[in-house]
């Protein structure tokens, strides 16, 4: 009863923090990652594949802008308003696109097999959730791929490295995320296997990069949608 009135309490605080606190959420990222959490949603752009790329949990819409000046064209979606406007004030002050779509990631409104690449960085359990990754898998070229950032961490061993891994870990973003339960992130081969089993069974070929850096690590999934 306990853990579930916990589990409860913590959907709740991201709930806000996706919606009514969305405008704490680039001060709360920074906070929790001492300063970092830019680096690991960064991580995932070299593997994007063009020109046309959908980054599904688009949040304040740092990669849209990134993605976009990059070259890429790009269609961001969000299921929460607050991040949309967030989002768009964003692109607007750049003179950017703001091709935004306001959606569940399991009813896309998309058209099928169009996108080179799909991103999603920091998302919560929904990015398992084999109606999402049918729909994303949908959308998909040939050849496509789907890229995730789940997790990041601190490698430091100081007081405040490991307060901010325990209020990780209590909240459920620590330990192989979605509910995978262990007590390190790598590079154990059974960490990321429920991650592994969901992609897989949606027609995916998932492989796993580490990437590290100077204060922290970064966990990066590419899955690969077939030609055919």
């Amino acid at each position: 009863m306990i853990r579930k009135l916990w589990i409860a309490l913590v959907r709740f605080g991201f709930r806000l923090l996706y919606y009514e606190l969305a405008w704490t959420y680039d001060l709360v990222s920074w906070l929790v990652s001492l300063g970092e959490w830019g680096r690991w949603q960064r991580a995932g752009l070299s593997f994007v594949q063009g020109p046309s790329v959908l980054e599904i949990g688009h949040g304040p819409g740092h990669l849209l802008v990134e993605l976009q000046s990059a070259g890429y064209t790009v269609i961001g979606v969000d299921l929460s308003p607050h991040m949309g406007r967030q989002a768009r004030r964003r692109l607007h002050k750049k003179k950017l696109p703001a091709n935004l779509v306001q959606a569940k990631v399991q009813d896309l409104p998309l058209d099928t097999a169009v996108f080179h690449t799909v991103l999603s960085t920091f998302p919560t359990d929904y990015i398992v959730d084999p109606e999402s990754l049918t729909e994303i898998y949908r959308v998909l070229r040939g050849e496509g791929r789907l890229i995730v950032v789940p997790e990041g961490h601190l490698t430091g061993r100081g007081l405040l490295h490991r307060l901010i891994d325990w209020l990780f870990r209590i909240t459920g973003q620590r330990s192989g995320a979605f509910s995978v339960d262990k007590t390190h992130n790598w590079p154990d081969p059974d960490l990321w296997k429920p991650f592994r089993q969901r992609f897989a069974a949606a027609g995916f070929q998932v492989s796993i990069k580490q990437i590290q850096f100077e204060r922290s690590a970064v966990t990066v999934f590419i899955a690969e949608k077939s030609a055919t």
